[in-house]
């Protein structure tokens, strides 16, 4: 998704998180524990979090420098507290954006890259599932609602920046996150998987 939105208008990138860990190190800015609490302790950390076995986090310094140059960071939020954290330390306004599959697509895709960690993500699916489900009633943390298992990676990205240019946008109305959410919800899943 990030690669078709940069694909349409360059100003788009993803945001470099920290990363202090294993696995993986492509689109992270890798570093170590004494490192991290450097930035924390100069409250640069906007975001902190665990996944994985790894601390993630984003640095203000570097949502700083890509606004500051003119490029419109995209930042991946693993859960409606990490949202409302973000959004409680930049406290600017962003396009929130929920892309959404069901969980056998998850797993598909999964498979489909090669990834040796499938039942970490699974398990990840059932975690984020279980986190929406739990959004109060009244409470609508996003502005778009996304399928990307119905639209082209392409189409899913002109959504994303007709949204974002409609600077009068209405708030996703009440209630429409739990319908949203209804076949995932209701398919005799638990939460647990």
């Amino acid at each position: 998704m990030s690669a078709a939105l940069a694909a349409l208008d360059a100003r788009y990138g993803q945001l470099p998180k920290i990363k202090v860990g294993a696995g993986r190190t492509t689109g992270y800015r890798m570093a170590d524990r004494a490192e991290l609490d450097a930035l924390r302790a100069a409250g640069r950390l906007v975001l902190e979090t665990e996944r994985y076995g790894n601390t993630y986090a984003v640095d203000r310094a570097d949502l700083d420098a890509m606004t500051g140059a003119g490029r419109i960071p995209l930042v991946h939020l693993g859960s409606v507290d990490h949202l409302r954290t973000f959004n409680a330390a930049v406290r600017e306004p962003w396009l929130r954006v929920l892309l959404w599959v069901p969980r056998d697509v998850c797993e598909q895709r999964s498979r489909g890259r090669g990834d040796r960690d499938t039942a970490d993500r699974l398990a990840a699916w059932d975690e984020a599932l279980a986190d929406l489900g739990a959004v109060p009633g009244g409470e609508e943390p996003f502005d778009l609602l996304l399928r990307t298992d119905r639209t082209a990676p392409a189409d899913t990205a002109a959504l994303v920046l007709r949204a974002r240019a409609d600077t009068g946008r209405d708030e996703v109305p009440a209630g429409s996150l739990a319908a949203f959410l209804g076949d995932d919800a209701t398919a005799g899943r638990s939460p647990a998987g």
